[in-house]
C-alpha cells in the first residue's frame, strides 16, 4: 500500500517540476490562439480553461487506462514504475508539445506537423497511419461500452443493439460544432469519472484490500516478458500515440498558450492516476495476479470492471462506477472520429463549416467502424496497442525535430529524444516478437530493437551536433 501512495506522490511532484521544464523548453507566450484567431463555431471555439481540460481528459482517457492497467497489473505491481514515470518523462511530455506545436500552427494534426517537420512521405504516412489508429479506436471504444451495456440489460437490450446507439451517437458528435456535445457532455462525464475513480480507491484504502509493494519481479502467470509487453499494454496510463490526435482538437480551443501546462501534461497526469487506481485495483480485488488474469480470461475486461465495480462500493456505488466507465470510452470513440475527419479535410480540402462536407467523410469513416466491431475485440485491441506505441514513438521524434529547428539550445531537444529513442526500442521488439507480428525469437527481437532505436538516436545526434554549429554563441 505504501508503494501505491508513493506513486500517487510521485506523480503529483513530476507535474509540479517536470512538467513546469517541459513548459520552459517550449517557451509559451502571450501570443493570440488559433481558437481566438481563426473562430469558426464549428471546430474553433474558445473553452474556458476548466472546460478545455476536462475535454483533454475524456479525450484521452477512454478504456486504456483502465483496461490497459487492468491487464498490465497481471505482470504484478511493477506496472506502477511503468505508469509513474512513463507519464512524467514520456506520457506528460508527449501530449503537452503535440499540443503545443499544433496551436502554435493553427490547430493542425500530427499528420501535417510530421510534414513540416520531418517531410512530405511522413506526412503521408502519418495520414494513414494516424487515420488507421482513430479508426481503431473509435471501433475498441464502441465494442467494449456497448458490451458493458449489454451487461446491464441482460435479456432485454444486447451489444448489437447498444453498438447502433453508440454508433448513432457518434455520427452526432462528430458532425456538430464542438461546444454542443462534447463542450456540453464532457465535463459531466469527467467529474464523474474522477469521482469513480475516487470511489475505487476508497474502496481500497477502506475495505480491507491489499495492495502489493513496487517489485522487478514478473509475476505474470502466462509467462509474459516485461520488456516489451507491459510497455505496450499499459499504453494511456503511460504514453499514448492516440493523444497526439486529439490534443490539436483541444488545442484549437485553448485561450492561452500558458494554460497548455495544466490542460495537456495536467490531463495526462490525471490519466495516469486513474490507470495507477485501476492496476492496484485489480491485485487488491483479486488476490493475486493469477486471479485476476483468471478473470480476465473468464470474464473478459468489461466483466472484471463489472465485478470489481459492484464488489467494492455495493450496488450504488458501482453504478456510479460503471457509468465513469462506460462514459470514458464512448468519450475517446466520438473524438477519435472527430480528429480522423480533421484529418481527411486537411487531405481533401473540404470546408468543414459546411455540414454536407462533414457528412461526405463522417459516414463512410463510421461505416468502416461498425463493419470492424466485428471483429475479435481482443485482436482489435492488440492492433490498437502496436500502433498506439507506434504513433508515440513517431510523435515525439517530430515534437524533438521541432525543437532542433526552433530552439537555441539543442540540448534542450533531450526532454522529446530519450523518450522517442525509448519508445522506438518498445516498439520495434514488441512487432517482432508479437502474435500479431513476426512472432520472432527474443534473442533476435531485443538486439534488433535496440539496434533500431540506437540508429534513429544517432541520427538525432548528428543533427543536434549540426545544428549547434550554425547557432551563434
Amino acid at each position: 500500500m505504501i508503494s501505491l501512495l508513493l506513486s500517487f506522490g510521485v506523480l503529483v511532484v513530476g507535474y509540479c517540476l517536470y512538467g513546469r521544464l517541459t513548459e520552459r523548453v517550449f517557451s509559451p507566450d502571450d501570443r493570440k490562439t488559433p481558437a481566438l484567431t481563426r473562430q469558426d463555431g464549428v471546430d474553433f471555439v474558445p473553452m474556458a480553461t476548466w472546460k478545455a481540460f476536462l475535454v483533454q481528459l475524456l479525450n484521452i482517457a477512454g478504456t486504456g487506462p483502465i483496461f490497459g492497467a487492468l491487464m498490465g497489473a497481471c505482470f504484478g505491481p511493477v506496472v506502477f514504475l511503468w505508469i509513474i514515470f512513463g507519464a512524467v518523462l514520456g506520457g506528460g511530455v508527449h501530449d503537452y508539445m503535440s499540443g503545443m506545436i499544433s496551436e502554435r500552427h493553427d490547430g493542425a494534426s500530427i499528420a501535417e506537423l510530421s510534414g513540416i517537420y520531418l517531410g512530405g512521405a511522413a506526412k503521408w504516412f502519418m495520414r494513414a497511419f494516424s487515420i488507421l489508429l482513430l479508426v481503431l479506436t473509435g471501433t475498441v471504444f464502441v465494442t467494449s461500452p456497448a458490451a458493458l451495456l449489454a451487461r446491464l440489460t441482460p435479456g432485454a437490450l444486447n451489444g448489437t443493439f447498444w453498438i447502433v446507439v453508440i454508433l448513432i451517437y457518434y455520427v452526432l458528435a462528430t458532425l456538430l460544432p464542438i461546444d454542443k456535445i462534447i463542450g456540453r457532455l464532457y465535463p459531466v462525464f469527467g467529474i464523474v469519472l474522477l469521482v469513480m475513480a475516487a470511489g475505487i480507491l476508497g474502496g481500497i484504502l477502506f475495505r480491507g484490500y491489499s495492495v502489493p509493494e513496487i517489485t522487478l519481479q514478473n509475476l505474470h502467470p502466462a509467462n509474459l516478458p516485461v520488456w516489451p509487453y507491459m510497455f505496450v499494454t499499459v499504453a494511456c496510463g503511460a504514453i499514448s500515440g492516440f493523444h497526439a490526435t486529439q490534443s490539436p482538437m483541444v488545442a484549437k480551443c485553448i485561450r492561452s498558450e500558458k494554460l497548455g501546462r495544466r490542460i495537456f501534461y495536467g490531463a495526462m497526469i490525471s490519466e495516469s492516476v486513474i490507470a495507477l487506481v485501476w492496476a492496484a485495483a485489480g491485485v487488491a480485488f483479486y488476490g493475486a495476479t493469477g486471479g485476476l488474469h483468471n478473470a480476465l480470461s473468464s470474464l473478459g475486461q468489461s466483466g472484471v470492471v463489472y465485478d470489481i465495480s459492484t464488489g467494492m462500493l455495493g450496488p450504488v456505488g458501482g453504478v456510479l462506477a460503471i457509468v465513469g466507465v462506460i462514459a470514458c470510452p464512448i468519450t475517446s470513440g466520438d473524438t477519435a472520429f472527430r480528429s480522423a475527419r480533421l484529418i481527411l479535410a486537411e487531405m481533401t480540402g473540404l470546408d468543414q463549416k459546411s455540414i454536407r462536407s462533414r457528412l461526405l467523410i463522417t459516414l463512410p469513416l463510421l461505416a468502416v467502424g461498425a463493419a470492424l466491431t466485428q471483429l475479435d475485440f481482443n485482436v482489435l485491441w492488440r492492433y490498437f496497442s502496436w500502433s498506439n506505441q507506434t504513433l508515440a514513438m513517431i510523435s515525439l521524434w517530430v515534437a524533438t525535430a521541432y525543437l532542433l529547428k526552433t530552439g537555441t539550445r539543442p540540448w534542450a531537444s533531450l526532454l522529446t529524444a530519450l523518450p522517442a529513442a525509448f519508445m522506438s526500442a518498445v516498439s520495434m521488439t514488441y512487432i517482432l516478437m508479437a502474435r500479431e507480428g513476426f512472432r520472432l525469437s527474443a534473442s533476435i527481437a531485443y538486439p534488433a530493437g535496440a539496434i533500431f532505436a540506437a540508429a534513429l538516436f544517432l541520427v538525432y545526434l548528428r543533427a543536434q551536433r549540426r545544428l549547434s554549429h550554425r547557432i551563434p554563441r
